[in-house]
């Protein structure tokens, strides 16, 4: 690792995006290498948002204790936010005004945690520091469920909902199997994945063979092709006796538009989507008269830390730990990405890649990990994707039979500059 700096300055950390099972992970390495190190670092409150309002969190206020609980507590715990900065040249006035925060409070090094926008956003304000004279090293920390970041071989916060799905699919399924001769038919299971079907493919991990569940998996990156899936459902049931589905969010059909889409877009400017497995249960019950039930985890496949894959919570403290030693190291505009080393057994690394091969890029399911019939993985895909869900990592529990999850005091820092509306 290259070797720390002496200037002084301090660290301001930033969560971005919907959080995961283990973002948390990834802060508590932030904070405690940078202790190791003797340089101070704050948060920013609800993410870039907290950068341009100058609602700053002073990290030192918090124990060790704290800060060491951090790793296994789930959610974001600074906040998170869904802004996405436009171009330089659209607002450059929000860029000088994080500038401006930066110098007020002697922040030299921006670590961002997030996905391909918040990339985007570190590598534009490297660029703009570089452009006004002011010395600040932007890090992208990666985190994102949907483990379309490119590059890495993984992302953290995709290990464990990974193991959630996998785990999920299997004892739903077990349940509609016990059921089936009398109820329930069909079960769906719609996962999070607008793009990419990473989700969707860990739940090829559930079972092996033709009639495992997930019989059927629907990947966004092959268009749903509705005489196909119900003749694929129909034939299940008949052989089997039941049928579990898992489907991508953002399937879409042969013209390219969402089955879920609800015609509203978020603050990305992403389609907003209403939820496919209603209208796939509508189809079934239409057209294969069977009767089905259907479930949306949401919020549920990225908050459970009780299920979180070891793996998962072992990579996002590492990327966190090595973001400080980059931006302390003098290093800019870089992530510290996932390089797996060996299959089997697997081994993995820490290394830094450029943010310019990061930012707005979007890695999707490889075609030889979907099965040629398009409802399912291939054995590619089964060895890349069982070694993230490896290794339980539970939460302490409470007498309440509770885990134990921390809140931190998130004491505020004095503000130095005028309000500023972002």
């Amino acid at each position: 690792m290259p070797a720390a700096r002496t200037r002084p300055g301090r660290l301001l950390y930033a969560q971005s995006g919907g959080v995961t099972a283990v973002i948390n992970a990834t802060a508590a390495g932030v904070i405690e290498a940078a202790r190791a190190q003797g340089a101070e670092v704050y948060a920013a409150r609800n993410g870039i948002l907290g950068a341009l309002r100058e609602e700053l969190i002073d990290t030192s206020k918090e124990s060790k204790a704290a800060i060491a609980a951090l790793r296994h507590t789930p959610g974001g715990a600074f906040g998170s936010c869904r802004y996405k900065l436009k171009s330089l040249e659209a607002n450059r006035a929000e860029y000088e005004r994080l500038i401006e925060v930066f110098r007020a409070h002697d922040i030299r090094g921006f670590l961002y945690n997030g996905g391909n926008d918040s990339a985007d956003t570190a590598l534009k304000i490297s660029q703009l520091g570089k452009a006004t004279g002011y010395d600040i090293r932007c890090i992208g920390v990666p985190k994102t469920v949907d483990n379309d970041l490119a590059v890495t071989d993984c992302c953290p916060g995709f290990g464990s909902v990974a193991k959630y799905t996998a785990i999920s699919v299997r004892e739903a399924s077990l349940d509609v199997a016990s059921m089936a001769d009398t109820s329930t038919k069909v079960f769906i299971l719609e996962v999070m994945g607008r793009h990419a079907g990473w989700i969707a493919a860990a739940a090829g991990l559930a079972g092996e063979g033709a009639d495992a569940p997930p019989q059927v998996i629907l990947f966004p990156e092959r268009p749903f092709d509705e005489d196909a899936f119900l003749a694929k459902v129909k034939a299940t049931v008949e052989r089997v006796g039941w049928c579990t589905v898992v489907a991508s969010e953002g399937i879409r059909n042969a013209e390219g538009r969402f089955l879920a889409e609800a015609g509203t877009r978020d603050a990305f400017g992403h389609s907003q989507l209403g939820g496919v497995a209603p209208v796939l249960a509508a189809l079934v019950k239409a057209k294969l008269g069977y009767k089905y039930h259907w479930a949306l985890p949401d919020y549920l496949q990225r908050a459970a830390r009780h299920a979180a894959s070891a793996t998962d919570a072992e990579q996002a403290y590492a990327v966190g730990r090595a973001a400080v030693e980059y931006a302390l190291a003098d290093m800019n505009a870089v992530m510290p990405v996932i390089v797996r080393t060996r299959e089997s057994p697997y081994r993995w690394k820490i290394e830094p890649a450029p943010l310019a091969k990061i930012a707005n890029r979007e890695k999707t399911m490889p075609k030889g990990f979907i099965r040629p019939d398009g409802f399912g993985i291939t054995a590619a895909a089964r060895r890349y994707l069982a070694p993230l869900i490896q290794g339980e990592a539970p939460p302490p529990y409470g007498k309440d039979g509770l885990p134990a999850y921390v809140q931190l005091k998130n004491v505020a820092v004095p503000r130095k500059l005028p309000a500023f509306e972002a």
